[in-house]
This record gives structure tokens, C-alpha cells and sequence, in this order.
């Protein structure tokens, strides 16, 4: 996780170096949104500390049951980053989201294998491990981020 957490690193400095397309990206899949790129970068700079911190949690829970986590698409907090977005200029939120990269690094670096198949149950996915956790809402997710900024800049 941390090496591709380095790459994905790698891709947003270079997108926050160059000029901010923009074109819309292309519709997602699942909700049909369509976001600028500073849209892309306040959604970006907002996801890495929110779950983290719903990382944090998992691992600070007493053992037993799976740690509920979660929110859906019309979350305040996940709006409001996007729209963050539209007055940030890129820069900043990329500062801000290479400091929460850096945060994420030293927590995963910390964790152990137990703290690891600790347990989630997320609405959408199910029971699942820490550690799965941590690559589909951290690491895949700012991929996926990086794409739609590749996508943009095509």
C-alpha cells in the first residue's frame, strides 16, 4: 500500500505542477457526475483524513464486532469538499492532501498484522478487513482521483 500510495503521490504532484484543465471529467459510472478539476482536487484533498480517521477508529475499537463506517453520496462533509474545490486554489489542496498522504504512510507503516484483519462493515461492501479497507478507501480511491486527473489533462 505505501509504494502505491508513493505513486499516486508521484501522479498528483505532477498534475498540481501543470495547468488546471478545464473540461468536465468524464460522467461516473455508478452516479453520472460530472467535476472540474478543482472539484477532482477538493474531493481529493477531503477523502484521505476522513478515512483515515475511520481508520483510526477501527483500530482504537475494542475487539469483537466489526467497526461501522461509512456515508453515502450526499454527505455533508464529502460535499462540501467538492464544492471546497471550486475556491482552493490547486496548490493549496495539493499541500494538503500530500500532508494527509504522509499521515496515511506513517499509520499503515505502524500497523500490525492483527491491527490489520481487524474488522469493517461498510453499507455498500460488507464485512471486510482493515487492511481491505485501507486499499479501497485510501489508496484505490485516490487512484481512481489520479485518473479522472489524467483523464482531464488527456
Amino acid at each position: 500500500m505505501i509504494a502505491r500510495l508513493d505513486a499516486v503521490l508521484d501522479r498528483l504532484a505532477a498534475h498540481a505542477a501543470a495547468p488546471v484543465p478545464t473540461s468536465l471529467t468524464d460522467p461516473d459510472p455508478t452516479t453520472g457526475e460530472r467535476w472540474t478539476a478543482g472539484q477532482v482536487w477538493g474531493h481529493i484533498s477531503e477523502i484521505v483524513p476522513y478515512w483515515l480517521a475511520g481508520a483510526r477508529r477501527i483500530v482504537e475499537a475494542p475487539p469483537g464486532e466489526p467497526v461501522e463506517i461509512g456515508r453515502t453520496l450526499d454527505d455533508p462533509t464529502r460535499l462540501a469538499g467538492i464544492v471546497r474545490g471550486t475556491q482552493v486554489a490547486v496548490p493549496v489542496l495539493f499541500d494538503e492532501t500530500r500532508a494527509a498522504i504522509g499521515e496515511a504512510r506513517r499509520f499503515i507503516a505502524g500497523l500490525t498484522p492483527a491491527d490489520l484483519a481487524r474488522e469493517v462493515r461498510h453499507p455498500r461492501y460488507g464485512v471486510m478487513s482493515l487492511a481491505a479497507f485501507l486499499e479501497r478507501f485510501i489508496v484505490a480511491h485516490l487512484e481512481e482521483h489520479a485518473a479522472q486527473l489524467d483523464g482531464l489533462r488527456s
